[in-house]
């Protein structure tokens, strides 16, 4: 059975409330993990999907209370959600709604990834296609609803290097402002970053910048290979950095940032419980981490959800919290002039309640 996060999350309580209230930044959210139920349902009834009842089509799709929590059952959710991207306008749709939905949990800055491979395949457009529609879409969401919006554009690791290169091309043919940085993603066990290493190196030359999915369902070596092949600056989850100790000096030493997920973590078997996530005690090691959502549609959770859970169910206080937050200030991938102003924001806007400014 599925770890049930919802015990811990009390969307009708005063600290739920006040943490909504709160200004936020989210590094780490999949546009493919980010889609309504109810939109879903009107693209099936556009494409005629076998997809027209909510309850029918929700464990196909969300982690529920039946699913065990393991990585096949977690990613298998994307098995059913690839066979929705039928047009362009579908691309566009999903990501205007993911942007609205983050401005309504008070998102104010947020890196959305996308995977044009996936985007593209039920469709037959072009990877520059895809990737220009999402910008477009993305370029118009931001100033409709008052969010910051920057995109990552991911690959994945257990497929093809020359998928990876298509898509890496079509990036810097298009040089649009929207795209920041490149991704690897996909299934970690097994497949090594080294095959991409020329294809990252040659990213970063042209001025974007880098983060790799590491130590999540592999260990910790996977981290420091990302590190070190890569030039990765941030890693997705890593939260199996905490097992070796070299690792954690490693990306401590060189400022990496952990884009960590909980509620994906706990959903996809990477830990067995809220209690043994290592959130807590990588920030006690000096790692810089920061608390995002992944898939919020896949885990029926907001980045509000995500600080509570951090809160009632790791145990993080409110202050651990904001430094997060301001750890994904001093993350975002921005110029440094608009990145010093988003810091500064944030150094502002999480003097809540009376606190002092985080430091």
């Amino acid at each position: 059975m599925c770890l049930n996060v919802g015990t811990v999350i009390d969307r009708q309580s005063a600290l739920w409330q006040r943490l909504r209230a709160w200004p936020k930044i989210e590094l780490h959210r999949h546009l493919e993990g980010s889609i309504r139920l109810s939109t879903l349902l009107d693209i099936a009834r556009e494409f005629d999907l076998p997809a027209t009842d909510a309850e029918r089509l929700r464990p196909l799709v969300q982690m529920t209370e039946d699913d065990e929590p393991t990585c096949s059952a977690f990613l298998s959710k994307f098995d059913t959600l690839r066979q929705f991207y039928r047009s362009p306008d579908v691309v566009r749709r999903i990501t205007r709604e993911a942007i609205e939905d983050a401005a309504r949990d008070n998102v104010t800055y947020m890196e959305l990834r996308f995977t044009p491979a996936a985007l593209a395949r039920q469709n037959g457009h072009d990877y520059e296609t895809i990737i220009g529609v999402v910008s477009d879409a993305a370029r118009h969401a931001q100033a409709a609803y008052g969010v910051t919006v920057r995109l990552i554009v991911s690959v994945n690791r257990h497929e093809s290097v020359d998928v990876a290169r298509a898509v890496i091309q079509a990036v810097l043919a298009l040089r649009l402002r929207e795209v920041v940085a490149v991704d690897l993603a996909g299934k970690e066990i097994g497949y090594s970053v080294r095959p991409f290493e020329p294809l990252f190196r040659r990213a970063r030359e042209a001025g974007l910048r880098v983060t790799v999915h590491a130590g999540e369902w592999d260990g910790p070596h996977n981290v420091r290979e990302a590190v070190v092949r890569t030039g990765a600056e941030r890693i997705g989850h890593g939260v199996r950095t905490a097992e070796d100790p070299d690792v954690i000096r490693l990306v401590r030493e060189r400022g990496v940032t952990l884009e960590v997920c909980p509620t994906s973590n706990l959903h996809s078997g990477v830990v067995d419980s809220l209690a043994a996530h290592p959130l807590g005690e990588l920030a006690r090691h000096g790692v810089l981490t920061t608390i995002n959502t992944d898939d919020p549609a896949l885990s029926n959770i907001a980045l509000t959800d995500e600080l509570m859970v951090a809160h009632v169910g790791l145990g993080l206080s409110l202050d651990a919290i904001r430094q997060n937050v301001l750890n994904a200030a001093h993350a975002a991938f921005l110029p440094d002039g608009e990145r010093a102003a988003l810091v500064a924001y944030f150094r502002h806007a999480l003097a809540v309640d009376g606190a002092a400014p985080v430091q």
